[in-house]
């Protein structure tokens, strides 16, 4: 397990799953949730800040990555948005039964995952600093692949992911560390396009001062032992989340909420976001919304590329919230 000082790793058993979860700290729960392709590894800079700054943090790794196992991952119905939430509302059943509401961090499908909890169950969360993706209100008449495949054509990333081990054969001919390092590295701002048999160019990647050797390698250990189909699950069960969750349409995410997103950052620069962000659409969604942050010249990564900025948002945010209700 790799070590990150103070950090100690456990397995629960979860919502029939095995969970991993990494910890440090006392205090208040702080849950943070990781996207793809990462792992609970993704909060190696956030944890041992906010844990010096008395917090519990938990960062698990979600069911389908890393050292949690248990769901089927040739089934991708069993990676819904629900099934994710009623792992974590478990989980903090059992870690933190004293605490009624808990703090939440999350990033890319961990965003998704944040959002998703607080609509289904608000009354765990006590405040949510999200990143990277929006909320994204249920449209009733557009299935989320028909939309994607419509504005961005077949080679878009999440239309390429739909097709059970299509990809996956791809990635393993490119090599996991190869495509780890594509995909932690991708400045580009514009949609992620992964054309059919060259999902990336061949120049060779230089790993920037934020991204270790030893971090990919980190990855690249669980990712070779579990392989992708567990994280692309997620991208599959979109239009599935889309059925299940007609009866949100419309809801709002009554949380406090900090959103923080790079200017760089694929989802930032995607159809319609800026405009949503900035001109009003997401204060109507999430009317506790109290603060946007646009960190300028930062990519995807933030927590991991600009760690000190984003651990101060974070401790800014939560600080001086009642920590029990």
């Amino acid at each position: 397990m790799e070590e990150v000082n103070g950090i100690e790793h456990k397995t629960m058993r979860v919502n029939g799953t095995s969970m991993h979860i990494a910890e440090m700290g006392q205090g208040p729960v702080v849950l943070f949730l990781h996207g793809f392709p990462e792992l609970w590894y993704s909060w190696r800079h956030q944890m041992p800040f906010m844990a010096a700054h008395g917090y519990r943090v938990v960062a698990p790794d979600l069911r389908g990555f890393g050292d949690t196992t248990g769901a089927t991952k040739d089934d991708f119905t069993e990676f819904t948005t629900l099934h994710v939430v009623g792992d974590l509302v478990e989980l903090l059943n059992m870690i933190a039964p004293d605490q009624e509401k808990v703090f939440v961090v999350g990033h890319d499908w961990g965003a998704m995952i944040a959002w998703s909890m607080c609509l289904y169950r608000p009354d765990k969360v006590k405040a949510l600093v999200n990143m990277s993706v929006p909320f994204i209100p249920r449209n009733p008449i557009s299935r989320p692949t028909v939309a994607l495949r419509a504005t961005y054509g077949d080679e878009y990333y999440i239309i390429r992911f739909q097709e059970p081990g299509e990809i996956e054969e791809e990635f393993a001919q490119l090599g996991t560390k190869t495509v780890l390092e594509k995909l932690l590295t991708n400045r580009n701002p514009e949609a992620l396009k992964l054309p059919k048999g060259k999902p990336f160019d061949g120049s060779p990647v230089i790993l920037p001062r934020w991204l270790t050797e030893k971090d990919v390698n980190y990855y690249a250990s669980k990712y070779e032992h579990t392989g992708f189909t567990g994280g692309l699950n997620y991208y599959r069960a979109l239009d599935l989340n889309w059925k299940l969750t007609a009866p949100w349409t419309g809801a709002k995410v009554n949380v406090p909420v900090k959103f923080i997103v790079g200017d760089l950052d694929t989802t930032y620069n995607s159809a319609g976001v800026k405009d949503y962000i900035h001109k009003g659409g997401l204060k109507k969604d999430v009317p506790l919304l109290e603060d946007v942050v646009i960190l300028k010249g930062v990519a995807h990564f933030l927590q991991q590329e600009k760690p000190d900025e984003v651990n101060n948002h974070i401790h800014v945010f939560f600080q001086g919230r009642p920590s029990s209700h």
